[in-house]
């Protein structure tokens, strides 16, 4: 069974509440997707802040426009620390995304941390090699510029 990790880190040039009150917003989601993902919560309510043990589904298009069922829990919340979000229901074997936030000298430190397992064993490894792992590199690039569109550049 293969297993993978994506770390990203960003430097912005926003003070930790206001990266916080940002990422920690189910609503913002969506802002920080590719649009040709066809991001969309189906979640019905949503509160403004994340907290332990919600339960957030989402359709996606990931491949080839085909949509998928996406639901995630939110496992952990330390507030302006750390928040992460597990797959429970999904394209993955295993989905574990650490999203951690920490003050430094003219902004915040944003640090991801990405464990998973594509599914279909040696097919699901093919994949991360020829697809998985370039998208998710992909969708984290936008993610950054949308950031310094948002917050400015550091």
């Amino acid at each position: 069974m293969a297993f993978y990790q994506l770390r990203t880190a960003q430097r912005i040039p926003a003070s930790l509440g206001e990266v916080w009150d940002f990422i920690s917003s189910p609503a913002n989601l969506q802002k920080i997707t590719p649009r040709e993902m066809g991001f969309e919560i189906t979640s019905g309510d949503l509160p403004d802040k994340m907290y332990e043990g919600m339960i957030i589904s989402y359709r996606v298009r990931p491949l080839l426009g085909i949509p998928t069922t996406w639901v995630t829990e939110i496992t952990h919340v330390r507030d302006r620390k750390y928040f992460v979000d597990e797959q429970r229901v999904g394209p993955y074997s295993l989905w574990h995304h650490e999203h951690h936030v920490e003050a430094i000298e003219g902004g915040v430190l944003m640090r991801d941390i990405v464990s998973y397992r594509p599914p279909l064993g040696f097919l699901g490894a093919m994949a991360n090699t020829i697809i998985i792992k370039r998208k998710l590199r992909e969708i984290f690039s936008y993610r950054e510029k949308a950031l310094e569109e948002r917050f400015g550049k550091m």
